[in-house]
């Protein structure tokens, strides 16, 4: 009873906690991509408010409409990275790419070949240490959030629901492993390689020079904040607590003076002629500011070059890897804003559900009720409050990432309860696999455990350490417990039996 709860209950926090980047994610699109100049809080709403429609709404024709929309509008970014990656087909090499389908798990502890370049041009052995260090947080981070995404643990629990639902028996297996083959892990495989390829050829191991050189333009100036606080540690080593302060210090008082420059009415054309005359008048209103310019004189530029390699890129900078295909920046920006909005509310709408059904199967209530409607709705202000109160950064593309590592942690719970129940004889009687088949099950079930057991102590060591470890060995400790009340349980059933025979 232990795993079947356990099972229940992470697939319900992966609901509540899943929609929070969701949300983040919508609202990026809609401000960074769309151009939409409405506050946070109003975007989130407006998400929750479309998402809570059409859970509430879900068997009605309106809603089929709706949902055909959202498919054309995920389906117009996935053809445009398809697209991308056709018309750079000549250039990529693909037997590389080939060999990326093969996990490369050493990179758990060394950076990427794309890294090593800069960083054997360190002549310190203490900044090659802590790149090292930087680079390997963030590999091993993304590997892990990757693992997490592929299958996450509230997946486990839609799938087998959803074949519940449909009617679907042993006699339709055949049927339910072509629909999952067919309409999700080809078209997963597909629409995920080629974001990947298009991503990765843009941005891995790639850097911005303006950034690096101090020179502020319009991508530069978007991707600071991030160079900035990769590098805060090693310019206070460089630099000096003082000197840091001083440039700090300096550095509000130069965005107050851009910001009182740039805000200003008229036209775009009027503007930007304004802004032209105060660079020509003014030489540093042409740099991204003072503790960029002190951070260059005395960091080496191998480790700039490094701190900017690893700023996490947002939907601005995600959505310019599409520029080659339309050779329009707006249009691109919009393209892929419209189907990162479908995505967003798309994959809301999908956790509200899953969290409906975890609710009815917790309490024991039938579907369609109050309290299945009340539960769908938990996900979509779990993940519009927390996207407002909890994660407000600036690269919210990113909050999947230690979201995804929270749902690692989870995901042993489902498949250590799927690998018993596979081994169970009286809950599938006739059905127990038997012979070779029954070894192959348990060896590919057994392999999943294992990796998802690794991934999942390794997120909760380097996030919590022994209060994590902790946590989890107690729930182990409930399981055993379970399992001794059952027996026992089983047992007492057993002799009240016999007595009243």
């Amino acid at each position: 009873p232990v795993l079947g709860w356990g099972w229940l209950i992470a697939a319900l926090m992966a609901n509540l906690v899943w929609a929070m980047p969701q949300f983040s994610l919508g609202v990026a699109a809609l401000k960074q991509n769309l151009s939409i100049g409405a506050s946070d809080g109003v975007l989130t709403f407006f998400l929750f408010a479309i998402s809570a429609a059409v859970v509430w709404m879900y068997d009605s024709k309106g809603v089929k409409v709706f949902e055909v929309i959202l498919k054309v509008m995920v389906g117009i970014i996935v053809l445009s990275f398809f697209g991308v990656v056709m018309m750079m087909a000549g250039k990529l090499e693909w037997g590389s790419i080939a060999g990326g389908f093969i996990p490369d798990f050493s990179l758990l502890s060394s950076p990427a070949d794309k890294f090593q370049t800069s960083l054997a041009a360190l002549n310190d052995e203490g900044a090659k240490t802590y790149w090292n260090g930087e680079i390997l947080h963030s590999q091993r981070d993304r590997m892990v959030a990757a693992a997490a995404t592929a299958v996450g643990i509230n997946m486990t629990f839609l799938l087998p629901y959803s074949l519940l639902r449909k009617g679907w028996g042993r006699e339709h297996r055949g049927l339910a492993r072509f629909d999952l083959g067919i309409g999700l892990f080809i078209p997963f495989f597909l629409a995920t390689t080629c974001v990947v390829i298009a991503s990765a050829t843009q941005f891995h191991g790639e850097f911005n020079a303006a950034l690096v050189d101090n020179n502020a333009t319009e991508k530069s100036l978007k991707l600071k904040g991030g160079y900035q606080g990769n590098l805060k540690k090693r310019a206070a080593l460089h630099l000096g607590d003082k000197v840091l302060k001083e440039a700090d210090a300096n550095q509000t008082k130069f965005e107050a003076y851009v910001k009182s420059v740039k805000d200003t009415n008229g036209t775009k054309a009027e503007q930007d002629k304004k802004w032209k005359t105060a660079v020509d008048a003014n030489a540093t209103l042409g740099t991204l500011g003072p503790w960029f310019a002190a951070v260059n004189d005395k960091v080496p530029r191998a480790e700039r070059e490094l701190a900017a390699m690893l700023v996490k890129r947002d939907a601005f900078q995600l959505a310019g890897s599409l520029e080659q295909l339309t050779g329009n920046a707006k249009a691109t920006q919009t393209i892929f804003g419209i189907g990162v909005v479908g995505m967003a509310i798309s994959t809301i709408i999908i956790l509200m559900l899953i969290n409906g059904f975890c609710i009815t199967e917790a309490i024991g209530v039938e579907m369609g009720g109050k309290a299945h409607k009340i539960g769908s709705l938990l996900p979509g202000v779990t993940g519009a409050l927390g996207s407002i109160l909890l994660w407000n950064t600036g690269a919210k593309f990113w909050l999947a990432v230690p979201t995804s590592v929270f749902g690692m942690v989870l995901l042993p719970v489902a498949y250590f309860t799927f690998f018993c129940m596979m081994n169970s004889k009286s809950l599938l009687g006739d059905a127990l696999p038997k012979g070779g088949k029954r070894v192959a099950l348990n060896l590919a079930m057994g392999v999943a455990l294992v990796a998802s057991l690794i991934g999942a102590m390794w997120s909760i060591w380097s996030k919590l350490q022994w209060l994590g470890i902790g946590i989890f060995a107690g729930f182990i400790v409930l399981v055993f417990l379970g399992r001794l009340w059952l027996r026992l349980n089983q047992r007492l059933d057993a002799i009240d039996e016999k007595l009243q025979k």
